[in-house]
């Protein structure tokens, strides 16, 4: 079982069921990429002991691209982070509370008023395995550039749906989400104008790991 990071805000859109697929950026590519196709275990080639170039085996799903300036080959290939099937468990922000867990994500009725206002909220990072609630199966991968998504998938993505039927309002709700959550240094990589390569991960909630 593998962990994925989600914020505040996106740890909700998955308990209310908003949220049912995740962007990451494809590090290392460029935007004169021309991309391939996915390959499951691929064969790259590699050189024996003999400086015979043979063919070897790479586990893991990877993403085939196409560039003349690749500083790999002419065909790099990125490693999928998740696959179909594959197991997660979320990592979210979180506490330790009278020998348990909380968790800053609520989506019921809150506690209290001011019953954890002096709360010492740790970064979803850091949260161990044990202390994980939710949990997701992998459904589909897909690589696709960031300005592709549709208005029906920004709705997935988790961002508020608006009765203007040209559904544009999700996409720049989710081009507003998406800058939020990338470093200002590297806006221009990996920004939304920027328009990299993204791995397209849906999924769905499990009840446990199981």
């Amino acid at each position: 079982m593998k962990p994925i990071l989600f914020n505040t805000e996106m740890v909700k859109a998955i308990l209310e069921g908003r949220k049912t697929v995740t962007r990451r950026i494809i590090k290392g590519t460029k935007s004169t990429f021309d991309y391939l196709e996915l390959y499951k275990n691929p064969d790259i080639c590699s050189t024996n002991k003999w400086g015979e170039e043979v063919p070897k085996e790479i586990k893991g799903l990877y993403a085939c691209f196409e560039a003349d300036d690749s500083y790999f080959e002419d065909y790099p290939l990125f490693k999928s982070p998740f696959e179909v099937g594959d197991k997660l468990y979320v990592r979210e922000t979180w506490s330790e509370w009278t020998g348990g867990y909380i968790y800053k994500a609520w989506t019921g009725p809150f506690p209290q008023a001011g019953q954890f206002e002096h709360t010492k909220w740790h970064p979803s990072i850091h949260m161990p395995k044990e202390a994980a609630r939710i949990f997701l199966k992998v459904t589909n991968v897909r690589v696709e550039r960031l300005q592709d998504i549709t208005p029906k998938q920004a709705g997935n993505e988790g961002v508020s749906w608006e009765t203007d039927n040209s559904g544009q309002f999700r996409r720049w709700q989710f081009h507003r989400l998406w800058d939020s959550t990338i470093k200002k240094n590297d806006l221009d990589r990996y920004g939304w104008e920027a328009n990299p390569w993204v791995w397209v991960i849906e999924f769905e909630r499990i009840e446990s790991e199981v």
